[in-house]
């Protein structure tokens, strides 16, 4: 099969299309015949290397893919019960993955292999596994965003970069369970395009302090704050991001794009009974009561039936081929993109 190699010591630029040897699938495993893969911030860090992939994990870019099953494992039903009818040779699924979408070919566990949502096209369904694992686990699973609400007003949520491929998929989803959206964005054209997407408030960054707004916002209700807050930024944000909590907020941190270490100031965060909680979605095993096998499973029972129902859209802004994986990547660094880009074979 073809594959991205690259070497982590140039980064992007040395991103190259290669022949190497077709994957087997586990016992558990399927093999999918890629139709197209999609571009997120953890590719950029690992051609950088700066996120290397999980022991086991394909050594190739890439955490999410769409295509044709052409193998199966012997353990299929075994492996992924709640989805066998989906796990046949010639079914088209999409798929989360720990690595390896940058190619014609994955081997990936069954239990995060998921059926496509109707209407949604085979080469688009590439853009929904990452964001919809990592959007539904931390918000639903992990932050129980829809039980955070309070006498006469809905729980608030705040994302950090609502355009972005995480953040105008948080968006939609929060907005679909009738969730008070505030997003930020770093240009009118991207506040423009968080409100479209469901966001109440959306924030410049650049022009205004997201805390500032945000209480100015909230002022006439006497509640200051979001109940919970996606942030991607790390340590830029943390002390600011503490500020935003309401009481008993939680931030959920799933992103370093602004640093890996910061200052807390843990007086402000125990005067809100707040909460600080990092994840990560690659490193996660498969099994297991917050495993990706169940984060796909909720994922296809509670998120697939709104995309289905044109509550939540797929935001692919831009494609390329699987051979210009590098210009996709360096697009991605320029931060001038929104939405999702696919890599399509």
């Amino acid at each position: 099969m073809q594959a991205i190699t690259h070497d982590e010591s140039v980064g992007p630029s040395s991103l190259a299309l290669a022949e190497v040897p077709d994957p087997v699938p586990g016992p558990d495993e399927v093999v999918i015949e890629v139709a197209a893969s999609a571009v997120n911030r953890a590719d950029l860090m690992q051609s950088q290397g700066l996120y290397p992939p999980p022991s086991g994990a394909p050594a190739t870019i890439g955490l999410e893919c769409s295509g044709k099953i052409v193998e199966v494992g012997e353990n299929i039903e075994g492996a992924a019960e709640w989805a066998a009818e989906h796990l046949r040779p010639g079914a088209e699924v999409c798929a989360l993955l720990a690595g390896g979408g940058y190619a014609t070919r994955v081997a990936v566990p069954a239990a995060q292999v998921m059926p496509i949502p109707s209407g949604v096209s085979l080469a688009e369904a590439a853009s929904l596994p990452e964001v919809a694992c990592t959007v539904w686990s931390n918000l639903f699973m992990t932050a129980d965003l829809t039980k955070l609400s309070r006498p006469g007003r809905r729980p608030r949520l705040l994302v950090h970069g609502g355009s972005g491929g995480i953040g105008s998929f948080a968006v939609q989803l929060a907005a679909a369970f009738d969730i008070d959206v505030a997003a930020t964005a770093g240009s009118a054209e991207k506040v423009a395009a968080c409100r479209e997407l469901g966001a109440g408030l959306a924030i410049n960054y650049r022009e205004s302090d997201f805390v500032d707004v945000l209480r100015e916002h909230t002022a006439e209700s006497g509640d200051f704050g979001a109940d919970v807050i996606l942030d991607v930024m790390g340590a830029k944000y943390l002390g600011r991001n503490v500020a935003a909590l309401a009481d008993d907020g939680r931030l959920v941190i799933i992103g370093m794009q602004g640093g890996i270490s910061g200052e807390l100031n843990i007086a402000e965060l125990l005067g809100k009974r707040g909460g600080v909680i990092a994840t990560n979605l690659r490193k996660r095993p498969v099994e297991g009561p917050t495993g990706k096998g169940e984060i796909c499973r909720q994922v296809v029972e509670n998120v697939w039936p709104l995309i289905e129902a044109g509550r939540i859209k797929t935001q692919v802004s831009e494609r390329f081929a699987l051979a210009d994986a590098a210009q996709a990547l360096q697009r991605l660094q320029s931060g001038e993109s929104s939405g999702k880009l696919l890599l399509e074979v």
